[in-house]
């Protein structure tokens, strides 16, 4: 029993420490440079998470989560250039316009399935910013500029870093939850066989809308904080595919089963992205290779990501150690 209440408060205790570092960083006066950084890092952080609601738990692969991405981002731009309200709080009416759109889409779209549902929700993040720049009020290919916040450049960054550290933390929090709720059981049930869950009493189309409208939210929300990070958005940036794929990548080289993998997906990747083209100045497009290199060998030898072979091999440890306990 105390064995188990150390490795508890040792679990526990980690998680606090990096956060309060994480949380306190800025006070070290470090350059804006990582600021910026740990803003696009938490960035994919939620992001990742929130679309492993419905591509990991539910397995539902979505390469549409740009729109919704995009949707919130201009819900709040409009909001603070029209009436002058702040996006950091009308984020939420950005990720609940975001929720409802996929809640109109997500009841033919989500009969569909495999490959299918895949294609579907590709053409819905390339068809959406069609509409978006042909539209006047959105400021068609033009895009929206919004006004700087009255603060130097350094408490700009900080501001936005510690927005984006809390929204990915409670994100992070959601996806634990959900994953040892019964929601999160129902889900996974949906992921394994749709058919017999069904048959068993679990109500698969409610639980698949409830969650695309979900993870349609949180990312809408995402999105409009980061549209007032940028300053100004624009159709091909906000609904660019290439976010879709990115969190898909980043969801699944992690371990798209689990609230933890997406989280390390991200990191890893990001990191490894911010080195490959700022400092050795690789562009864009090899890293995108790398991406997709690093994406074939997971699923050649860690199909279900990295936490799937970082479980496989403490499963025999742990086997050790009960053998090894005393009986009481």
């Amino acid at each position: 029993m105390d064995r188990k209440l150390k490795l508890g408060s040792a679990k526990l205790i980690i998680p606090v420490v990096v956060l309060g570092f994480l949380a306190l960083f800025p006070l070290l006066g470090p350059d804006v440079y990582y600021l910026s950084f740990g803003f696009i890092l938490f960035t994919y952080i939620a992001l990742a998470c929130s679309w492993n609601i419905i591509g990991g738990y539910a397995g539902y692969l979505s390469f549409g989560h740009a729109a919704f991405f995009g949707i919130g981002a201009y819900t709040t731009a409009l909001l603070l250039i029209e009436l002058g309200l702040s996006p950091f709080y009308t984020c939420l009416i950005g990720g609940i316009v975001a929720a409802v759109f996929a809640g109109i889409v997500g009841y033919p779209v989500l009969r569909l399935k495999g490959p299918y549902f895949a294609l579907a929700t590709l053409c819905l993040g390339l068809a959406v910013p069609v509409v978006v720049i042909n539209l006047e009020a959105t400021g068609s290919a033009i895009g929206l500029w919004m006004p700087l916040l009255p603060v130097d450049i350094f408490t700009n960054r900080l501001l936005f870093y510690e927005v984006m550290l809390g929204l990915a933390l409670a994100i992070v929090l959601l996806m634990r939850w959900i994953e040892k709720s019964k929601f999160g059981l129902g889900l996974s049930s949906i992921r394994e066989d749709e058919d017999t869950a069904q048959t068993l009493g679990v109500n698969a189309t409610r639980l698949k809308m409830i969650a695309f409208m979900l993870s349609a939210f949180l990312v809408g929300i995402v999105g409009g904080i980061y549209a007032y990070y940028r300053t100004y958005i624009h159709p091909t940036t906000v609904f660019d595919l290439h976010i879709s794929i990115v969190i898909v990548l980043m969801a699944i080289f992690g371990g798209s089963r689990s609230w933890l993998g997406p989280v390390i997906g991200a990191i890893i990747l990001t990191v490894i992205n911010e080195v490959l083209t700022a400092f050795l100045g690789i562009p864009g497009e090899v890293s995108s290779i790398v991406y997709g290199l690093l994406l074939v060998l997971v699923i050649m030898f860690m199909p279900n990501g990295i936490m799937s072979f970082v479980q496989r091999r403490r499963a025999p440890q742990r086997k050790e150690g009960l053998v090894s306990q005393p009986e009481v």
